[in-house]
This record gives structure tokens, C-alpha cells and sequence, in this order.
């Protein structure tokens, strides 16, 4: 199993000092977090975009190219690209780009996105929501396939008989899709042949086991062998002592999570609640190293899932305690995940 750090590098106020980070040191702390998942083994590092004052990511192609150039090993990715706002054409030309800065360590997530900003701020329409995303998904896919292009739609200038250039390291670049709550995304991602990505952060884990399922079978029946991979991607933090990771995360995540909820009409999240999301159960990887173990190894018997990404920054940590959950993960959870895995599908083919 691959194991990562994924963030929107939140820039929120902190509720104990009632600080606000500034952007450029919040993006030099960025680096430093990508240069540490490098430097203690972990596998992938994701990058998100919003258009919004609490986020000073909304370019993630231009910090994983300063990042590639700060790491080894570590696979780049955006998470996501909201590909319905943007032009599949200069998305391809970026990760292309930082496909060849890394010698072949670039990914593109695609999503439609959980904020809406960057549709008025690029001139589309939110009655096309779903058609933007089809359409320059489908679009991103004829730009991995092919050199020179030639392409129509409804929504962009056509493209007749023209090179897209870089062309990327890898063929083809890998391109995954994030799922949320949407059925019809899951299937869409298994048809194409596509990875999914699928966010759990909130709810029992349980619940999401169709959303592999119906990925899986779309995939098969579209004659994909072998079906295309499975992340799971969640919150999380990790601590020496179980309830020490739940206190001290806890007003950071409430910050952030609680401004989105009175956005979207959801109930202010309580300590109780984010206690009871930190169980086995729960949606959260909040504990010590053993219980993020536990709980990895819970939800690989469920989805049996190929990658598990974990955003430590839900509103802006402290620097030196992102640093350390990273560490804690990539030291003590990956190794154990990693052997335990191989172990469990070296049975389960032997069985």
C-alpha cells in the first residue's frame, strides 16, 4: 500500500494565539512538510486548489514544481485539480512539465470541486457543473493519449490538429479522479479506467463500501484488467498519547470545519463529536501511531484499498506539530501498514 500526506495548506486563524500565519511563510512551511514526507519514506505527497482566503494554494502545478525540486523520491500530485473551472490543455502542460522537473513523479487528481469560487472567478456557468467536468475530463484524457490533438466541445474553442507539448516522463501520466458522495462518479471513474480517490471524512467507513464496489464492477465490465487502483483520503493527526492528539488538534479542525459548516448549513462541530471520529469506527485517524495503524488495517479489510492519504493541516496546525505527525507517520504507521498489507494479500493469494 502507498501511503501520503495530502493538504490544502489552510491559512486560519489560531484559536490559542489568535494569529494568522501570512501566506508566503505558510507556503515555506508547505515545503518544509513536502521535503520531510521525502526525507521519512512516505510515497505521495497532495496538493490542493481553492479560490478562497483561508487557502493559499489555488496553483498546486506551481508548488509541486518547487517541491520536485526539493525531494527524491516522493510522488507529486494535485488533490485536486478542479478540472470543470480550468483549461484540460494547460492543466496537462503543467503536470507534463513537473512530470519531467521530477524524472517521472507527477500525478493530476481531477475533481469537480467542494467549493464553487473558481467557476464565477474563470466565467462558468454553475448550471454546467457536471457537463464542465465530463467534458474536460474526456478532453484531459485525448491530451494524455495523444500528441497531436484535434478536439470540439461545448464549452471550449476547438483544437484542430495541434501538438500539446511537453509530453510527460511517464505514459501514460496518471490521472485519478476524487469522489465524494457521487455514485455516478464512481462508476464514471472505473468505465475510463480511471483510480478514484475517495474522501471519507465524516460518517462510519462502512457506508462508503459501495462507492469501491460499484468502481470495481464498472471497471470490469469495461474490460479494465486489472481494475484501476483505490485511495482512500482522510483526516487525521497523530500524537505520542491518544487523547493529547484529539485536544491538541481539535480547535484547529473546529475553526476550519465549522466555518464550512455555517456556509453550508451543518451544526457546529463539538469536542465530543471529534472524539467519537477518532474511534476505530469513525471517519477521523486522530491517536497515537498504533491506533492510525489499527485503523488503516480496519479499512483495508473493507475497501482493500491501494493508497491512504492523510490530511494532518484541517485548519492551520502549529508548524512543528504538522511536522511531527508526519514524521510519526512516515516513521512508525508505514512500515507496520506496508509489511502488514503485503502479508494479508500474500494470504489472500496463497488462499
Amino acid at each position: 500500500m502507498e501511503l501520503g500526506v495530502y493538504t490544502f495548506a489552510e491559512r486560519t486563524t489560531d484559536p490559542n494565539t489568535g494569529e494568522t500565519v501570512s501566506a508566503g511563510q505558510r507556503l515555506r512551511d508547505l515545503m518544509e512538510e513536502i521535503e520531510l514526507a521525502d526525507r521519512v519514506g512516505l510515497d505521495v505527497f497532495g496538493v490542493g486548489e481553492h479560490h478562497r482566503p483561508d487557502f493559499v494554494v489555488s496553483a498546486p502545478a506551481i508548488v509541486l514544481a518547487a517541491a520536485g525540486e526539493r525531494t527524491t523520491n516522493i510522488r507529486l500530485t494535485s488533490a485536486v485539480n478542479v478540472i470543470s473551472s480550468d483549461d484540460p490543455v494547460r492543466i496537462f502542460q503543467d503536470f507534463a512539465t513537473i512530470d519531467q522537473l521530477t524524472g517521472g513523479r507527477a500525478e493530476i487528481m481531477a475533481g469537480r470541486g467542494s467549493f464553487t469560487e473558481s467557476f464565477p472567478l474563470f466565467g462558468y456557468d454553475m448550471a454546467d457543473y457536471d457537463a464542465l467536468f465530463e467534458e474536460k475530463l474526456l478532453m484531459l484524457l485525448e491530451l494524455r493519449e495523444s500528441e497531436v490533438v484535434s478536439w470540439q466541445g461545448a464549452f471550449r474553442p476547438p483544437i484542430d490538429s495541434r501538438g500539446v507539448y511537453p509530453r510527460p516522463v511517464q505514459h501514460p501520466l496518471p490521472i485519478w479522479v476524487a469522489v465524494g458522495g457521487n455514485p455516478r462518479s464512481a462508476v464514471r471513474a472505473g468505465a475510463l479506467g480511471l483510480p478514484m480517490a475517495l474522501a471519507i471524512i465524516g460518517g462510519m467507513p462502512e457506508r462508503f463500501a459501495p462507492f469501491a464496489e460499484m468502481h470495481r464492477d464498472a471497471a470490469r465490465q469495461a474490460g479494465w484488467d486489472p481494475v484501476p487502483a483505490l485511495s482512500i483520503n482522510s483526516h487525521g493527526y497523530i500524537a505520542g498519547d491518544a487523547q493529547e492528539a484529539i485536544d491538541e488538534s481539535f480547535p484547529y479542525v473546529a475553526v476550519t470545519m465549522n466555518k464550512i459548516g455555517k456556509e453550508r448549513g451543518w451544526a457546529p462541530m463539538t469536542h465530543q463529536e471529534y472524539s467519537n471520529s477518532a474511534s476505530l469506527r469513525g471517519a477521523n485517524f486522530v491517536g497515537t501511531p498504533q491506533q492510525v495503524i489499527d485503523k488503516i488495517l480496519f479499512q483495508y479489510d473493507i475497501f482493500r484499498h491501494d493508497r491512504f492519504l492523510v490530511q494532518f493541516s484541517v485548519g492551520t496546525m502549529p508548524h512543528d506539530k504538522i511536522l511531527r505527525s508526519i514524521e510519526l507517520f512516515g516513521t512508525e504507521v508505514a512500515p507496520v501498514v506496508r509489511e502488514e498489507v503485503a502479508r494479508r494479500r500474500a494470504a489472500g493469494v496463497k488462499g
